[in-house]
């Protein structure tokens, strides 16, 4: 005789489930606080999900967790409008044994995600709003045409190499690298002895040329979301600190959305990237360069803004000499950039502006 569940059945109870996320496929694994339900497959669809745990565990209280990567938060939205709580784990937060690096299989990786649910320590991704991920995508397609931009630049230089061409020295690496009138001009009368290798030449320059109108346009695009309501303020707060600019101002507010979700500075330089490497061991305390992980975008923009600032604000032109008596002026300018950031999350928590000179 099967059993009939009706609509309260699980009611009292938590259901947990991990997703293993592929572009075709989803492997899910459930369980409850005390042992292995099922694992099984299913098509990539949040939907059909939903109507399992409906269908099967009516009344419980479900929560998911996947990893983040390619399929965003879309999922987790879908999730949380039927009341279901989702979470997401970054890549390299997943603690993962020898054995799990040499037998993976996406049924394991389910189970593991699954088990995360019960790991008190187990830190989780930040899920922005459908608005602020819209207008990350702006952000994002720039930094896209950036990097883009750069390679063309970089294979040009390397076919001068492969051909024997070296760049004049009334030509310095500046001119090279942003491809001033100057430049261009030398690079328009090169001539070569093979036609196929001027028309590569060509065609180099015309690719950099459609790739820095499109940088142009997406930099507009971005500077134009300043504007907006959601942005204003803040925008304006940022801007009236010495060495930070319009696109640094943007990048930040759009990277790293609410300030107010970092309790200190140093989980917000954590995030950024602009923390260093600690080893510690007994009484053997090491610190080696930055973090690899991080917002490297904001981050370099960040650096930039701080040779600025130096130039710009007495109390930061105070500090950078002081500090460049015990250390290089490439780790100091870090030191300067972490006080940028405090100076930004200061106006942002504060509402107040930045007032030019008072060492915080």
């Amino acid at each position: 005789m099967r059993l009939k569940i009706n609509n309260n059945s699980f009611e009292g109870q938590t259901i947990y489930a991990g997703i293993d996320v592929h572009k075709k496929s989803w492997k899910v694994t459930v369980r409850n606080e005390h042992h292995h339900l099922k694992t099984f497959s299913q098509e990539p669809s949040a939907h059909t999900l939903i109507n399992y745990f409906k269908n099967n565990y009516p009344g419980a209280t479900i929560r998911v967790l996947y990893e983040a990567g390619f399929s965003g938060f879309s999922a987790s939205r879908e999730f949380a409008e039927k009341g279901i709580e989702c979470k997401l784990v970054h890549a390299l937060d997943i603690p993962r044994s020898n054995k799990d690096k040499q037998m993976k299989s996406d049924t394991v990786d389910s189970r593991r995600l699954c088990s995360l649910h019960f790991d008190p320590k187990q830190e989780y991704i930040h899920i922005p709003d459908e608005e602020l991920e819209a207008d990350r995508a702006l952000l994002r397609q720039r930094i896209r045409v950036m990097k883009d931009l750069s390679r063309t630049k970089n294979r040009l230089k390397s076919l001068f190499f492969q051909i024997g061409i070296k760049i004049p020295e009334e030509i310095n690496e500046e001119a090279s690298r942003k491809w001033t009138k100057e430049y261009l001009k030398w690079v328009d009368s090169i001539q070569v002895s093979a036609s196929s290798f001027k028309k590569a030449i060509d065609r180099y320059i015309e690719i950099g040329k459609e790739l820095s109108s499109q940088l142009k346009e997406c930099n507009k695009a971005v500077l134009e979301l300043s504007r907006k309501e959601r942005y204003k303020e803040e925008f304006g707060l940022i801007m009236t600190i010495p060495g930070v600019g319009k696109m640094t101002a943007m990048v930040f507010l759009l990277q790293i959305g609410d300030v107010g979700r970092f309790k200190t500075l140093d989980q917000l330089c954590l995030y950024v990237g602009l923390a260093p490497r600690t080893y510690s061991s007994g009484e053997e305390i090491k610190t080696g360069g930055m973090v690899k992980r991080g917002r490297k975008e904001l981050k370099i923009n960040l650096i930039e803004c701080s040779w600025v600032a130096i130039r710009q604000d007495p109390a930061l032109t105070l500090k950078f000499s002081e500090l460049c008596k015990r250390m290089n002026k490439n780790k100091a300018i870090i030191r300067i950039a972490r006080k940028i950031l405090s100076r930004i999350r200061y106006v942002l928590r504060t509402k107040e502006v930045y007032q030019t000179g008072v060492v915080q």
